[in-house]
């Protein structure tokens, strides 16, 4: 059977492409290796005066990569509007940031039915959609309504709050119905997973019974699969990415220094002020560490239209200059502070050479850039990893240095620990972590996904005509045109 992936951001298998964790960078590989189909969005948005909205169609791997012109229309109100000032404050409990209007969710209705148009070009008898995210979250639904009877599964990589944060969002009823049409519906931790089951039983007054409830959709089932990485393959990346020229000349600036780390997204979920804060409060607390340790925070600019993000940049900003001013001397600053992607090799790079990860959101689905500190350390020598209780990570790397990232002084005192810690303790540590990441890879977690969703659609009495047995593969021909242990928990 014919797999597609639906997403709104994509990644390319290009080197030098810079990439900051996330479902893209996690997703590439598996796809690449799969033989399915990745459908997203180009970037680019389109007037409705061309017949195909396609603006390419190459292969990737195995499978291929379609990327999609999303229409202009309705691009700000889907992405900007609804998508990341309504559903994405929601989902990591800001509801206090919530901004939104009805255009604005009209317009997110309007992207989710243009998306399933669009991908009955790929649909046949055995093809089965696989959907990201909290961008489509009506997609499953505007499928079903198009005919579609063969599996849906979707998969969100943000946490799920509470009922009562969910409720804030308009037309949160009509968009949780139209999840139902989903077969199988994945969360990182058990926490999202049970959040979720939480609505369906008390706002929508349905009954679940082993993570399965019945809609008039038919049967969908609930389920917890913790995201991993492909492990080994960037251990050898970081490896190798010791020689390359930007982590080289890190390395001599540094004249001796030790490094902490962090790479985020600039997103007001990272809890980076409160980071940038604790290193202050640290030097402020062991002033014998001045000139002995720096902190490199990379933070990629994202939306910088919507309000709450441009704040953010604008106060990070000055809190860094405020804290070099107060530390920093002549010929040395205490934070390094980068507001630009890197790619995956330089990431590697970074990383390995840093003597802590400083991972500390205040809210996070998983957070994939905690598992990659881990994997691209040096055994002989590793890293420490200081990580927040609040991001999905948490709950499998329980030897990293957990913090809660609200207690500035906590965190701080945390980072001092690591950079003291003994190399025994910190090969223990590390040692642990790596099993888990090998238990739990990318390559896991999307054959557990797959296997679920077969075993799902199987049980489900609504499916018509087509056969519900998954085997991964691309359409043949493809459309062309010029131009995870990763196991899941029922719930």
């Amino acid at each position: 059977m014919n797999l597609v992936v639906v997403s709104n951001r994509v990644a390319r298998a290009r080197a030098n492409e810079p990439m900051t964790g996330g479902l893209a960078a996690a997703l590439l590989p598996v796809v690449e290796k799969s033989g399915a189909v990745w459908v997203g969005s180009s970037g680019r948005v389109h007037d409705g005066s061309h017949k195909d909205s396609f603006a390419e169609i190459e292969a990737l791997g195995a499978g291929a990569l379609a990327l999609l012109d999303l229409p202009a229309a309705h691009y700000g109100g889907y992405y900007e509007g609804f998508a990341n000032s309504a559903l994405w404050p929601a989902l990591h409990s800001r509801s206090d940031l919530i901004r939104v209007s009805q255009d604005d969710y009209q317009s997110y209705r309007e992207v989710n039915a243009f998306m399933a148009r669009s991908l009955m070009r790929f649909r046949k008898p055995d093809t089965a959609f696989w959907i990201q995210d909290y961008h489509f979250l009506a997609l499953g639904a505007e499928l079903r309504d198009r005919g579609v009877r063969g599996p849906i599964g979707f998969f969100l990589h943000t946490p799920w709050p509470a009922r009562a944060i969910i409720s804030c969002v308009p037309h949160h009823r009509e968009l949780i119905e139209a999840m139902l049409a989903c077969d199988l519906i994945g969360f990182q931790t058990d926490d999202d997973c049970e959040n979720f089951i939480g609505y369906l039983q008390s706002e929508l007054g349905l009954a679940v019974e082993d993570g399965v409830v019945t809609s008039r959709y038919g049967k969908s089932r609930c389920a917890v699969f913790p995201i991993g990485i492909d492990v080994e393959k960037f251990a050898l990346q970081a490896a190798k990415a010791s020689s390359h020229p930007d982590v080289s000349r890190l390395r001599r600036s540094l004249n001796g220094e030790r490094l902490v780390i962090g790479v985020d997204r600039l997103d007001y979920s990272k809890g980076l002020v409160n980071r940038v804060n604790a290193f202050d409060r640290m030097l402020m607390a062991k002033p014998a560490l001045k000139r002995t340790v720096s902190l490199l925070q990379i933070a990629t600019p994202s939306r910088g239209t919507i309000e709450a993000y441009g704040n953010l940049q604008s106060e990070l900003a000055k809190l860094v200059s405020d804290v070099n001013g107060r530390h920093g001397e002549v010929d040395w600053t205490p934070i390094r502070y980068l507001n630009k992607g890197f790619s995956q090799t330089v990431l590697a790079g970074l990383y390995r050479t840093a003597q802590v990860g400083l991972v500390t959101p205040l809210h996070d689905g998983m957070n994939l850039v905690a598992k990659e500190y881990v994997a691209a350390q040096n055994p002989a020598d590793p890293g420490v990893l200081v990580l927040s209780k609040f991001a999905g990570a948490a709950n499998e790397l329980t030897t990293a240095l957990l913090v809660n990232p609200h207690d500035i002084e906590g965190m701080s005192r945390a980072i001092a620990t690591a950079l003291s810690m003994p190399l025994t303790e910190r090969r223990m540590r590390w040692e642990a972590m790596m099993r888990k990441l090998r238990a739990g890879t990318i390559q896991q977690w999307f054959a557990d996904f797959i296997e679920a969703l077969e075993d799902s659609r199987s049980c489900n009495t609504t499916s018509a005509n087509e056969n519900d047995v998954i085997a991964v593969g691309p359409p043949d021909p493809w459309p062309r045109q010029a131009a995870g242990s990763g196991s899941a928990r029922f719930h």
